[in-house]
């Protein structure tokens, strides 16, 4: 990206206001110190936290630089279709983590994800998992640095190591002091201001378009055409701004995608396992599933905007690419002092998803392959050092990591690959274990294993021109299709072949084996009918099925 085309204009109450909320954050993280006395209150903040809390902290965790930058990059370039990454790209696949998956996380007391894993097949899965995830934590921890450092470079004219640097350091401190509770807090507080950030453009945009409809006339005379303003239409074929059937939009991005990201990625499941009991835990992801429905207000919408108002948008290199519709849309329409509240909502926007990576990284490190496989049964505080120089380690490497993001013109497009090279086998594999009691512990390794070979098989074989796709993104729908079908296959030929694990082995980790208590510690105010997690569940997936109806 070129600095000087897309300078802003900031004055010193801009200024004043980022740096109040640098001040503002550091302050959260150093309190949130006090009450960290065990590596539980580190890493899972006590399991302490009320269900509001961890719900808020649950979605900003993802408003990072793949849903500002990333999802505003995708409305200009494939329109209305950018909503299926939210009505069937996530609204399902939180609720279901909430119902059905969640009594088994909390209730097995398992610390993370991966840990999971050990218990329910054997440790060989349980370091593959592990480690995966934490390359693929630091790999997306530096998406949301480079997103970060675009806007530093922009609104400041630093160069982008500069800016890299500066705000690794920024998440660095308030992780490393106040822990996962650091983070969290800070999360719900980055939600707000996001939200505050962001609301203006989408309202001065729409303002400078005539309004929705001004809006839906301009988009049809763009590039995109009618195509822009539908969902569904014409995904019979391939035929659509995202190049995609409805079969991958359903089955790849609705399914696999979706449910492989949303349960079973621990940054995300973390905010969840730090919930006070189970009824917390299991409304946590329903809770953020409401805003979630309403997040493409202020990321599709304005990139619609930024298509029809920005000359040029689309370029292959410089300030014109697509993932700078939000920053161009921010020069063009704010004002001074709007422009510090937006300027500082992207800033927290990207830290937000920062700390969720890095806070996810340093858990897994510390107790999944230090605790397990490195350094056994040493005092509480060793590990609680070790988690600091993990969070210090993981956010070097993402300084690494961000450069690797620089090379591709759409950030979405290079996450929702390693989205499908990660997530998909790794959720395939737990669906089937979860809801198969025979599934063995050797199947279970093998299947995640050749899944993710299956993945990355795809991913190179596209890269090179061997097999065609119609973009990135439906090379991401397949690959994570041909993932689950790998996992799927494998599990059902080496399971007959290989012995089972012990009944009492899987109680609390396997559908109808019991196990599970749903209702032990929950508090008497939990008991009241609008709390259930089923009914707001049932609820959130009615809306987002509701939504579609007006750009079907």
């Amino acid at each position: 990206m070129d600095g000087g085309g897309l300078r802003l204009n900031m004055n010193v109450l801009d200024y004043g206001i980022l740096a109040l909320y640098f001040v503002t954050v550091l302050g959260v993280g150093f309190a949130a110190r006090r009450a960290i006395r065990t590596s539980v209150d580190f890493f899972l903040s006590g399991r302490s936290l009320p269900a509001w809390v961890t719900g808020l902290a649950f979605v900003s965790a993802n408003l990072g630089a793949l849903e500002i930058i990333g999802m505003a990059a995708n409305g200009a370039q494939y329109g209305a279709m950018t909503l299926h990454y939210y009505w069937i790209g996530a609204v399902p696949a939180m609720v279901f983590l909430g119902i059905v998956m969640m009594p088994f996380y909390y209730g097995s007391k398992v610390r993370s994800v991966p840990e999971y894993l050990r218990l329910r097949f054997n440790r060989p899965t349980h370091l593959l998992n592990a480690l995966s995830f934490a390359v693929a934590q630091v790999l997306i921890a530096g998406v949301n640095l480079y997103a970060l450092a675009l806007i530093m470079q922009a609104l400041l004219g630093w160069p982008l190591w500069v800016a890299i640097v500066v705000g690794a350091l920024i998440v660095l401190a308030y992780i490393t002091v106040g822990g996962l509770s650091g983070a969290i807090y800070n999360e719900v507080l980055q939600f707000f201001v996001i939200i505050a950030g962001l609301l203006p453009i989408t309202i001065l945009g729409l303002v400078k378009v005539g309004g929705i409809d001004g809006l839906m006339d301009v988009v049809r005379d763009s590039k995109l055409g009618e195509a822009g303003l539908h969902t569904w239409q014409d995904t019979g074929t391939t035929g659509n701004p995202l190049g995609a059937h409805w079969l991958g939009i359903v089955f790849g991005l609705g399914f696999v995608l979706s449910f492989g990201y949303w349960t079973t990625n621990f940054a995300e499941v973390q905010r969840a396992l730090s919930a006070k009991n189970m009824s917390a835990a299991r409304r946590t992801p329903i809770i953020a599933a409401y805003p979630k429905l309403l997040i493409p207000v202020v990321t599709v919408i304005p990139g619609l905007v930024a298509l029809v108002t920005v000359r040029g948008l689309g370029a292959e290199s410089g300030d014109l690419v697509y993932n700078n519709a939000i920053p161009l849309l921010m020069r063009d329409l704010l004002p001074n002092g709007v422009l510090g509240i937006a300027v500082t909502g992207l800033v927290a926007s990207f830290m937000a998803g920062m700390a969720a990576n890095v806070s996810g990284f340093n858990t897994v490190f510390t107790y999944d392959i230090w605790q397990s496989y490195i350094r056994r049964d040493r005092p509480d505080e060793y590990y609680i050092r070790v988690g600091r120089w993990a969070t210090v380690g993981g956010v070097l490497i993402g300084i690494g990591t961000a450069f690797i993001a620089a090379g591709f013109s759409n950030i979405m497009n290079y996450i929702q690959a390693l989205f499908s090279l990660f997530n998909a086998p790794l959720f395939a594999t737990f669906i089937i274990g979860m809801f198969w009691r025979r599934m063995s512990a050797a199947a279970g390794f093998l299947s995640l294993l050749l899944g993710t070979l299956a993945a990355l098989a795809t991913y190179l074989l596209y890269k090179a021109g061997v097999v065609h796709f119609n973009s990135d993104l439906e090379e991401s729908f397949w690959g994570a299709g041909i993932a689950f079908v790998t996992v799927a296959v494998v599990a059902a030929v080496v399971t007959p072949f290989t012995a089972p694990k012990r009944d009492d082995d899987l109680r609390g980790l396997v559908y109808g084996m019991g196990g599970v208590d749903l209702k032990g510690d929950v508090l008497a105010g939990d008991r009241v009918w609008w709390r259930s997690p089923v009914l707001l569940g049932v609820l959130a997936v009615a809306l987002s099925l509701l939504l579609y109806l007006p750009v079907f």
